[in-house]
């Protein structure tokens, strides 16, 4: 099947939105973390209650906004200087983000509702052929060893060691176990392979009821 210049334009920047909105509604779906608290057992590693674990961890979700440019302060850890400037390069990087999401959002959503109205779904497919590639190869990756490829993701896209965090000087890492990134990247993979399966199912569907008009 080929494909217009448009339609290839439209599934990248579709991509980039779906890519994008999973990694921005996972960072701010604060629930996930509350199941982990109690499944991580994070209060008992901590040796805080549940309620200033969440209370510390909505000032550290807050401050990733892109609506919010003050300084980091958790009321109940202390901070080494090497750990603020982790989290401030860790903002630049979600802030840069949920900028990729909106731009890619208000160039993907208009195009996508002119092409439907003009019956126009090859687009989708492509969508959701190159959409499902990302997870399903970094999902395998992860899989093999989620420590290692924690370690070089971290690796790649920082360019010190201030992630590598001691709990001496930056407690906070009690809190922040390992493995609750672990399904943070597992919601991210969820949340586009299930975006990617709608778009090929949508596609399909139109497809069909195509063919079903043209025997009529």
């Amino acid at each position: 099947m080929s494909y217009k210049k448009n339609d290839i334009f439209l599934a990248i920047m579709l991509m980039i939105f779906i890519i994008s909105f999973a990694v921005v509604f996972t960072v701010f779906f604060k629930p996930l973390y509350y199941f982990d608290i109690n499944y991580l057992n994070i209060d008992q590693i901590s040796g805080l209650d549940a309620e200033t674990i969440k209370e510390n961890y909505r000032i550290l979700i807050n401050y990733q906004s892109i609506f919010y440019q003050g300084t980091l302060n958790l009321p109940d850890f202390v901070m080494s200087d090497s750990g603020r400037i982790h989290f401030e390069e860790v903002k630049r990087i979600f802030e840069a983000i949920q900028v990729m999401m909106v731009i890619s959002g208000l160039i993907s959503i208009p195009m996508t509702i002119k092409k439907i109205k003009e019956k126009e779904y090859r687009f989708l497919r492509l969508t959701g052929l190159i959409t499902i590639i990302v997870p399903t190869v970094l999902g395998f990756l992860a899989a093999l060893d989620f420590e290692r490829a924690f370690i070089l993701f971290h690796q790649i896209v920082f360019r010190n060691d201030y992630w590598i965090f001691d709990y001496r000087t930056d407690p906070v890492i009690t809190i922040l176990p390992e493995t609750f990134f672990m399904h943070c990247f597992m919601l991210i993979v969820v949340i586009v392979c299930l975006l990617a399966i709608i778009c090929l199912g949508y596609y399909r569907y139109q497809q069909k009821k195509i063919v079903a008009d043209i025997d009529l």
